[in-house]
């Protein structure tokens, strides 16, 4: 059975850090490109950041590029989102997804976890 499960949302001030997790199973982890997306109320979802396989290359919207850092440990099954410096327009649900590297078609989504920022 696939799963992706993510954990370390929750409620920060401006300025503060979060560290999201998603654990994967139930398929070959280490041949799916990982992305983080996120969806804020009344928005549509939207890719914050890329992993490739190997972890050697990484894309990042322009929003949160310098503020986010994405990596993946292969022998864990694990997809880590590092978020410093957060604002308040980075509150939304935040999901994890992977897509087969070659069959694109193949493709999984977690349950999402919520990211508020606020004071």
């Amino acid at each position: 059975q696939v799963q992706l499960v993510e954990s370390g949302g929750g409620l920060v001030q401006p300025g503060g850090s979060l560290r999201l997790s998603c654990a994967a199973s139930g398929f070959t982890f280490s041949m799916y490109t990982m992305n983080w997306y996120r969806q804020a109320p009344g928005k549509e979802r939207e890719l914050v950041a890329r992993i490739t396989t190997d972890g050697s290359s990484t894309n990042y919207a322009d929003s949160v590029k310098g503020r986010f850092t994405i990596s993946r440990d292969n022998a864990k099954n694990t997809v880590h989102l590092q978020m410093n410096s957060l604002k308040p327009e980075d509150t939304a649900v935040y999901f994890c997804n992977a897509v087969h590297s070659i069959l694109t078609a193949r493709r999984f989504w977690g349950q999402g976890t919520q990211v508020t920022v606020s004071s």
